[in-house]
């Protein structure tokens, strides 16, 4: 794998939005945040963006969750094996993104449970990799690296080997030479319990 590569035409973004919110025990995908569900936050961001096209993929509940965003102007895909873990909502999210649109360089990875991304990340996390030509830009919050994660089309056959529950930070960790950060402080907080879903209202 070489760091030489630099996006030429586009970058698509697939948001994960697959689970079944065990531990919040209601979907976290429908939670109301500054008049808007988690979810169409999450995706008029990723419109709203340069990035393009956009993939939603969808699990439990994918039919209630279909109704809020048939009419946004993306692709979505239901993964059937959204039980297995995020690896597989990873998998479908890019076979769809070779059907969708074969040609794309590099793909953005990111979440509906991190309330405070923006448009201005997405495209930073763009910029980031033509500017570095690396083929990992990771989220820099906390003390660790995360999503929203842009990966270059040099390790889409990674990506697609990854299963369970292991996701993009497999990757992030695998290749640390390869790898530029944005900072992304407000990207520690995400929605995982009730209390969460509290202290951000």
């Amino acid at each position: 794998m070489t760091s030489e590569n630099i996006i030429k035409s586009n970058c698509a973004v697939i948001i994960l939005a697959a689970g079944r919110s065990a531990r919040l025990g209601r979907p976290k995908q429908l939670l109301p945040y500054q008049g808007k569900s988690l979810l169409v936050h999450a995706v008029d961001i990723a419109k709203d963006s340069e990035a393009g096209p956009v993939i939603g993929v969808l699990g439990a509940g994918a039919s209630e969750l279909e109704k809020l965003i048939d009419e946004k102007n993306l692709h979505i895909v239901e993964n059937k094996e959204w039980q297995e873990g995020i690896a597989s909502s990873i998998r479908c999210g890019l076979n769809t993104l070779k059907r969708v649109a074969l040609l794309s360089d590099a793909v953005i990875l990111m979440v509906c449970d991190q309330p405070h991304i923006d448009t201005t990340v997405i495209n930073e996390l763009i910029d980031t990799q033509k500017k570095t030509g690396k083929p990992i830009v990771a989220s820099r919050y906390g003390n660790t690296t995360g999503t929203p994660v842009l990966f270059f089309k040099s390790l889409f056959a990674e990506l697609l080997e990854l299963e369970g529950d292991k996701g993009a930070k497999k990757l992030i960790d695998k290749y640390p030479a390869e790898l530029a950060t944005i900072s992304f402080p407000l990207g520690e907080i995400d929605i995982d319990t009730e209390e969460d879903y509290q202290a951000l209202k």
